[in-house]
């Protein structure tokens, strides 16, 4: 297995749609493991594909305390089930160190692949449920910052930027 690298903000890769896995192969399951310890080693608990530069439709998450139930979502399709919106503190790990207040919808529906490619599907709410729009997000090319204000933004970006000049 490898820790993959992370792309960070405001890297334009970030902001490709990703595309949909048609064969659950030897490939993507590697894909998923290295995933999997890129996300551990950096001690986040989602991780798009998007966000180490492969644009296929897979996330992985770990909510648990012990980071030992890993959540592998392969094509996942959401579906709002409680419109309700409630904020909560995100944070990513392609804008490290960078945490605002979203708005999300509190439940939702998913339906996707396993890293078998056996299909099923899971009401969530709570942290799992903004996990899982979080990661889809990525999948589509967007990103947390993108439901803050534009100055906001803006300031987060040339504060990373200047961050990586001085490294």
């Amino acid at each position: 297995m490898a820790i993959l690298n992370i792309l960070e903000f405001p890297d334009p890769q970030l902001r490709k749609t990703a595309n949909s896995v048609k064969t659950v192969d030897s490939d993507i399951q590697l894909l998923v493991k290295n995933m999997l310890e890129t996300m551990y080693d950096a001690e986040g608990i989602g991780l798009a594909a998007t966000q180490v530069n492969i644009h296929k439709r897979i996330i992985v998450i770990d909510i648990s305390e012990n980071c030992d139930e890993p959540l592998v979502f392969i094509n996942p399709k959401i579906e709002v089930i409680d419109h309700t919106l409630h904020e909560h503190q995100e944070g990513c790990l392609s804008v490290p160190g960078y945490y605002e207040e979203v708005e999300r919808p509190s439940s939702v529906k998913v339906v996707a692949l396993n890293e078998q490619g056996k299909p099923f599907e899971l009401i969530t709410e709570d942290l799992l449920s903004v996990c899982i729009q979080h990661e889809v997000d990525h999948l589509n090319g967007k990103l947390f910052v993108d439901y803050i204000s534009v100055l906001k933004r803006n300031r987060i970006k040339q504060k990373l930027q200047k961050e990586r000049r001085q490294d």
